[in-house]
């Protein structure tokens, strides 16, 4: 009896599934392999952009190189058999990331005139004067007269920042930029921009690959608002923020040393990390600001919802009430190159309320 139960109790641990404890090690090498590749994947694209938008002469160069270079890695990487070709890779894009960090910027190119002159601050106490103030005087989007001015003002006099957000089409992203609001002068703005050459362009991409240089835009409102409101049929919208005369200040003078840095030493712009919001929340922090990233200082299209939210601009209206009545297009057309352009323009805002 004892020798037939354990005859019936080896048969039925035969029959029992045999659990296969190479598995888990099985799928973390996967996943390792995963993560490999999706790496590989994007070391080559970032070296073949890098190699394209490099500094090479020629057009005809660069691709050809970039070609070569993505051609060559696909190869090393996933083709060849011979081991060690992925070090090979490494050590190549090593040298593309060598190359690219050594490309300089530059603060003598064929500028377009829109951002041909660098503005500079003297600051002396309360007093500043700002040199390279644009006010270009407007007939179309490329028909303008050029005239850059010089601007004294006085921080004791400033008492508020407006915000706004511009946009080629609504969606995620757009173009962000200040005014700042003196009870006793007309409002300056500030705008980070790209610095593109004659007959550049803007590119989200090469803006990532050393393609244009950053500069400080300072004018009249009559010139970067109504330019795009009413010559590059943008949608902007303005918001007063909730920041004390004192924030004011400190967050100008800022700027200003960011400016005159720029002047003497230029910078390369980048979409991600030397860009308009991204500055403006980078310089709100260096002034006093407290609080933490958020999606939105990256997708900038967005970046009212975050001032709405996060209580910086007024909420005693619903959110897309007050985007609604924060629209400016029709005003700024209607008032054009009136005198008393900015004062139009906030006619029929939203009341200000702290």
């Amino acid at each position: 009896m004892f020798v037939l139960g354990n005859s019936i109790l080896t048969k039925r641990r035969k029959q029992l599934p045999t659990l296969d404890r190479s598995f888990p090690s099985r799928s973390f090498g996967w996943l390792i392999r995963i993560i490999w590749v999706a790496c590989q994947i994007v070391l080559i694209a970032w070296g073949t952009l890098a190699i394209y938008y490099s500094n090479l002469p020629r057009a005809e160069l660069r691709s050809l190189l970039a070609a070569a270079f993505a051609v060559f890695a696909v190869w090393a990487c996933w083709v060849s058999r011979r081991r060690g070709m992925s070090v090979v890779f490494l050590a190549l894009f090593v040298g593309v990331v060598v190359w690219w960090i050594a490309i300089p910027p530059s603060d003598n190119r064929r500028w377009r005139p829109e951002v041909a002159v660098m503005p500079r601050a003297i600051i002396d106490g309360d007093r500043v004067r700002i040199t390279g103030v644009r006010n270009f005087d407007y007939r179309s989007r490329n028909d303008f007269t050029v005239r850059y001015e010089e601007r004294d003002i006085s921080l004791s006099h400033l008492k508020a920042i407006d915000f706004f957000v511009s946009y080629w089409s609504e969606g995620l992203v757009g173009h962000t930029f200040l005014s700042f609001i003196f009870d006793n002068a007309p409002p300056l703005s500030i705008s980070i921009e790209t610095r593109p050459e004659v007959s550049g362009g803007f590119s989200p991409i090469a803006s990532m690959f050393k393609q244009f240089e950053l500069i400080y835009v300072v004018g009249d409102e009559r010139d970067l608002v109504r330019v795009r409101t009413n010559y590059r049929n943008e949608t902007v919208y303005l918001y007063r923020l909730n920041a004390s005369d004192i924030d004011a200040r400190r967050l100008l003078l800022v700027y200003l040393g960011r400016i005159n840095e720029l002047a003497e030493r230029p910078e390369w712009y980048h979409l991600l990390s030397n860009s308009c919001t991204i500055n403006i929340v980078r310089y709100a922090n260096a002034a006093g600001r407290v609080g933490r990233f958020d999606i939105r200082h990256l997708l900038n299209g967005l970046i009212d919802s975050y001032l709405y939210h996060s209580g910086r601009v007024d909420t005693t209206l619903p959110f897309d009430e007050l985007r609604r009545r924060s629209l400016i297009n029709g005003a700024a057309q209607a008032a054009d190159d009136a005198p008393d352009f900015s004062e139009r323009v906030r006619a029929s805002l939203p009341t200000i309320t702290h």
